[in-house]
């Protein structure tokens, strides 16, 4: 069966990111507090990495300079018209009626003029394209995301998202072909189509002193901002709600400067009267 075999390649996979694990931290690394399993953490992104420069990033650059824009374009659209039961589902439970309706909308206008979600008329016709996952109603919940965890393949998530990846793919309808050759294999597509959208910024991950840390604290800025639907003012953290972070301790006030007492001239002695006169 196909899916004995991933599931052997999943567990291959996992092992091998194990047992690079457990890497040295950088010197004067700064530990992050939502990170506690840095060290582990980066030893899976150093196995990420590899696998993501000698496999993914050269099929995704040929796949990008093969395949022409406009198809490309088509692609990554029927993926994201497949993704579009999972935002309705969540926004139901989020309590964000409207955004469910405009989904649904979405769904049904793309999958049947839109030739099974190749085209987006939804974006023309003013039905714009929210981003909602069971990971973000969790948050909305009060869960807390719990620490930082990278995963094999998948890349960076937390204890709070990398379940709830689990529960998204029973809303999508991919998980309901009956065909298990066409199920599993649309997710090698899937993949290049993500990696395809992260392409422009390898160049920006070549300039950062810290590429494992970068990414880790881009990753939780953005969960934060999703999950408070991006109403974070700019002067403010980008701190996940759920997260039980300490709120800062106040400062203790300067001490107000002293200011030295301003030096007195002495006083002018008046000239001798009683001097003789030349």
């Amino acid at each position: 069966m196909i899916s004995n075999r991933a599931a052997r390649m999943a567990l291959g996979l996992a092992l091998a990111a194990a047992l690079s694990a457990c890497v040295t931290l950088p010197p004067n690394s700064v530990r992050s507090p939502q990170d506690p399993w840095e060290s582990w953490n980066r030893g899976v992104y150093k196995f990420n990495d590899a696998v993501d420069r000698g496999i993914v990033k050269p099929v995704t650059r040929t796949y990008v300079r093969v395949v022409p824009k406009p198809v490309r374009t088509g692609i990554h659209n029927f993926f994201a018209n497949l993704d579009t039961p999972t935002t309705m589902v969540n926004d139901v439970l989020q309590g964000k009626f409207l955004a469910a309706g405009n989904d649904l909308g979405r769904f049904l206008l793309n999958s049947t003029f839109g030739l099974g979600g190749i085209l987006d008329p939804a974006t023309s016709a003013g039905l714009a394209r929210n981003d909602e996952d069971f990971g973000q109603t969790l948050g909305k919940w009060g869960v807390h995301a719990g620490p930082f965890v990278e995963l094999p393949i998948l890349g960076p998530s937390d204890l709070r998202d990398a379940p709830a990846k689990l529960v998204d793919t029973y809303s999508n309808p991919r998980q309901y072909i009956k065909n298990t050759y066409v199920k599993y294999g649309l997710y090698l597509p899937y993949l290049v189509d993500i990696r395809a959208e992260l392409l422009p910024l390898d160049d920006t991950l070549k300039n950062v002193y810290d590429p494992y840390a970068f990414i880790r604290d881009a990753y939780l800025q953005r969960r934060a901002y999703l999950i408070s639907d991006g109403k974070i003012k700019d002067e403010e953290p980008l701190v996940d709600p759920g997260e039980d972070t300490p709120p800062p301790s106040a400062a203790p006030a300067a001490p107000a400067a002293t200011t030295a007492p301003a030096a007195t001239a002495p006083p002018a002695t008046k000239p001798d009267d009683s001097s003789p006169q030349q």
